[in-house]
């Protein structure tokens, strides 16, 4: 086990190295965005992708030459009283797995568009804003304190707003950004108000600072109390960015945007930020208990009721939205139990092949000019072997069927919630089941049966370009071998990513340490993991028998369905739910306050002194004429009216 070194010590690399990192993707950023026009698809694409490929590898530099924890000030900061914000980066064990996950994924994902957006007229200003996630997230992986981190957080939430809405001549996609960009300022206004009561609490915004003082309880029998609170607060803004209940519905919606974005946003960038921020502030939650409860329920119930939902979509990426949101509850249910590193472990293996079932389903529609309907698909395993070779080892790997890596960090997320708590392992159990079988039905519906499109579909299908499959093959290959990095104990592997991420961990280990030591005996574990699987393959058998040996075809969109299906098949109505409540009366209330106050009040106020100042000035006018004599008779008179008034004083 390495040493923990409190950020500080020296670095050992110089500063520039360091600032590189987030700077060569901000390069790419402005590259592209002011030569938009004047740079083809491939030279933008290779522009976007070298930048984030460079990162990459200082990044895996960083990650092979690493010792000890140390922080990076490029430059002071904020410096107002005893308001002390310096302008740093933390390298550690978690910034550095965080590094290489965006920045992998990442080159994967811009080498990926540059076949998919060649066509688009404003593929340089896509990379230029794919650049600027990318810088965001860096930003806010390596800062070492809360202030830098919400800046990379707001960063990648404008991002999302600006590739959401990428093709921004549809209405619907627009107000898909629109969506995507207010429920996250909800959660972020929680957030906010965690970091100002972090610094009015702790006096200080840095990690270091604060979970060492949080550790040490040097806050007197209150400080779990104000742990609650500020926790609560954090969580609030992770709900928002990382898509749990209540604030999840601008995901399925972020479906709006080039595929490229999609897998962007869920596999590497902008939903992994919540998961990042509560496992930075471990301590802080570890401290919390209360709060801790309510990670685990609300992750729990994210990734059962997500799950319940995509059974009924026949978008393949609305499937692959929803999927996402549920895994994303795992995640969070795994930090709610306290197991950290296996939360990132989760956050890992998600991203491989989510990233490559996202591609696989950009290579899908791509193939099936722009259909994204799963009922006009069928058959396409034999005009595009490769997309369906990999987006299988997707399904398998998100289905948790050994030995590819979703089996690995799912079934350690359901063995601590099996400690912790039984009822959260059975909604977690039931969840894997669910996933197995909505994933297959999308593979089943994709890839089976006879070709359901058109003749012009058909005669239009193709296996994508290298520049497409390439980062498919790459993916597939992680999501297949990635959860060896944490194998399970019965097994004699050896658990490399825990005993790695072990430091971050310090304070909260010091403060339960029954809780890190805790472990599943052999025989459970075993049993566990067989339940977990069974789950899994139960569910594929089903959608197997369903839609293979019995070639059931969803229904369309106006066919008559049962109560329960029409519930899970319009998404139990929570869009039309907040409509109700919040947007129609927000929009009510903002038309009655332009008719009647801006339109009745406000404006005829100002355009009264306006037409006030502009009649006294058109009766002015008439005196500057310009004439000597005039002016003379305007001065005696002038000088008449004040003699004549000093005279009626007396």
């Amino acid at each position: 086990m390495q040493e923990t070194v409190l950020p500080g010590a020296n670095a050992p690399y110089p500063t520039i190295l360091y600032v590189l990192i987030p700077l060569l993707p901000f390069l790419g950023f402005l590259i592209n965005g002011l030569l938009n026009r004047k740079l083809s698809g491939t030279v933008a694409g290779l522009i976007g992708s070298v930048t984030v490929l460079g990162s990459f590898l200082i990044s895996v530099m960083l990650f092979l030459n690493f010792q000890y924890q140390y922080t990076v000030q490029p430059f002071d900061w904020i410096s107002v009283g005893s308001l002390q914000i310096p302008f740093q980066y933390q390298i550690d064990q978690l910034s550095l797995i965080m590094l290489l996950l965006v920045t992998g994924v990442g080159f994967l994902i811009h080498v990926y568009s540059i076949g998919y957006m060649h066509h688009d007229e404003n593929v340089g200003k896509f990379f230029s804003f794919l650049n600027l996630f990318i810088f965001s997230m860096l930003l806010l992986v390596m800062g070492a304190n809360f202030v830098i981190l919400f800046i990379g957080w707001e960063g990648v939430g404008l991002c999302s707003y600006l590739l959401i809405g990428f093709w921004n001549k549809n209405t619907n996609y627009n107000n898909a950004a629109k969506k995507a960009f207010i429920i996250n300022r909800i959660g972020d206004l929680g957030f906010l108000l965690g970091i100002f009561l972090i610094y009015l609490t702790f006096n200080s915004v840095q990690y270091a600072e604060v979970f060492q003082k949080a550790s040490l309880s040097q806050f007197g029998p209150y400080t779990k109390d104000i742990c609650t609170v500020i926790t609560l607060l954090l969580f609030v803004g992770a709900m928002g960015k990382s898509a749990q209940l209540p604030l999840y519905t601008w995901l399925p919606d972020a479906m709006a945007g080039p595929t490229p974005v999609s897998a962007l946003i869920h596999a590497a960038t902008m939903v992994t930020a919540g998961i990042y921020m509560v496992l930075r502030a471990n301590v802080l939650f570890t401290l919390s208990p209360d709060t801790l409860q309510v990670v685990a329920i609300v992750g729990a119930a994210t990734a059962l009721f997500a799950a319940t939902i995509g059974l009924a979509q026949n978008d393949i990426k609305k499937v692959l939205a929803y999927s996402t949101v549920s895994q994303l509850g795992y995640m969070f249910l795994a930090l709610g139990v306290m197991g950290y590193s296996t939360a990132l472990f989760h956050v890992l293996t998600h991203a491989f092949f989510k990233a490559l079932m996202f591609l696989g389903a950009g290579s899908v529609i791509h193939a099936m000019s722009n259909e994204q309907d799963l009922r006009r698909m069928g058959g396409l395993r034999k005009a595009l072997p490769i997309t369906f070779l990999t987006f299988l080892i997707g399904c398998l790997a998100i289905s948790g069927i050994p030995p590819f890596s979703g089996f690995f960090s799912k079934d350690e997320i359901l063995a601590h919630a099996f400690e912790h708590n039984k009822v959260l392992w059975a909604m977690g159990l039931l969840t894997a089941f669910l996933t197995a079988f909505y994933m297959f039905r999308l593979l089943f519906l994709a890839f089976f049966g006879e070709f359901r499109g058109t003749e012009e579909q058909k005669h239009h299908l193709h296996e994508s370009p290298a520049s497409m499959t390439f980062p498919l093959i790459i993916l597939a290959v992680l999501a297949a071998v990635g959860g060896f990095m944490g194998a399970p104990m019965f097994t004699g592997g050896h658990h490399y990513l825990a005993e790695y991420l072990a430091p971050i961990f310090t304070y909260s280990q010091r403060l339960l340490p029954e809780v890190f030591t805790a472990k599943p005996d052999e025989h459970t574990e075993l049993m566990l993991m067989i339940a977990s699987v069974a789950a899994g393959l139960l569910g594929i058998i089903l959608a197997y028998v369903m839609y293979v040996a019995r070639a059931t075809r969803p229904a369309e969109d106006e066919a008559q369905r049962s109560a329960p299906e029409s519930l899970v098949y319009h998404k139990y109505y929570i869009d039309e739910l907040y409509n109700a409540l919040f947007t129609r009366p927000v929009m009510w209330l903002s038309t009655g306050l332009y008719k009647f106050v801006e339109n009745g009040i406000i404006n005829p106020v100002v355009g009264f002194f306006g037409r006030t100042v502009n009649g006294g000035g058109q009766l002015l006018r008439y005196v500057q004429t310009g004439a000597v004599e005039t002016y003379l008779i305007l001065m005696v008179i002038g000088i008449v009216l004040i003699l004549g008034l000093n005279f009626g004083r007396f």
